[in-house]
């Protein structure tokens, strides 16, 4: 869901997530809870390099 090598660390889809899904991880990436993703999209729309992906 998350391309690590493209994730920048912004936090656009941190705070764009209308269920606190997405959170960093040591490595200061995107990691999504799947079982918090309600797949609405905001987060992947939001990302300025294309780094997440739902579908």
């Amino acid at each position: 869901m998350v391309d690590k090598e493209k994730c920048i660390g912004c936090g656009t889809c941190v705070a764009i997530c209308p269920v606190g899904a997405i959170s960093f991880d040591e490595s200061r990436k995107a990691k999504i809870d799947r079982k918090k993703c309600i797949h609405c999209g905001a987060c992947e729309a939001s990302c300025p390099v294309n780094a997440i992906k739902l579908g």
